[in-house]
């Protein structure tokens, strides 16, 4: 089960006990929002994608969507989503529990800036009833991110401040 993968990631760190499980699903950003009492827009959504023949993960606010045209001039190439059956083969997680932690090898993860708004946010751990509070810099480092990108629409760049807080 990939929540159990994603919990001897974070043991090594020595914080696995900071993941939260829930009864009620947290499968999407509303959901996830609703279970943490917290803004949809704290919950750092993970979204996949195929790219030159490779998984890429781009972790970004949950209130966000790709922009195509700023995707495809960051990527070269048009946006196309992983199936289901993909993301459980290539990335080791299925729909609902997406994360950037303990993914497969050869799987590439983005941060994109829509997160840099926030002092804490709330990515999945593998599971579509868990979560995880990480600063910004704790999401940089146990991501293992390629590096930060600008690759969304739907949130006021002017509340990028580290000040702002949703």
């Amino acid at each position: 089960m990939a929540i159990e993968n994603v919990k001897t990631f974070f043991k090594q760190y020595h914080i696995d006990s900071r993941i939260q499980e829930f009864e009620v699903s947290s499968a999407t950003v509303d959901l996830a929002a609703a279970a943490l009492s917290c803004a949809p827009a704290r919950i750092a959504k993970t979204l996949s994608f195929m790219v030159d023949g490779k998984a890429v993960l781009i972790v970004a606010a949950g209130d966000t969507k790709v922009d195509n045209k700023k995707f495809k001039e960051f990527f070269r190439t048009k946006a196309k989503m992983l199936s289901s059956d993909e993301l459980t083969q290539i990335v080791g997680h299925a729909v609902g529990g997406v994360c950037p932690f303990a993914v497969k090898e050869g799987v590439s993860v983005y941060l994109d800036i829509s997160l840099k708004r926030f002092t804490t946010v709330y990515p999945a751990c593998g599971s579509s009833n868990s979560a995880i509070e990480l600063t910004i810099s704790e999401l940089e480092r146990y991501s293992s991110y390629s590096g930060w990108l600008d690759v969304c629409k739907g949130w006021d760049e002017r509340e990028s401040s580290p000040l702002f807080q949703v």
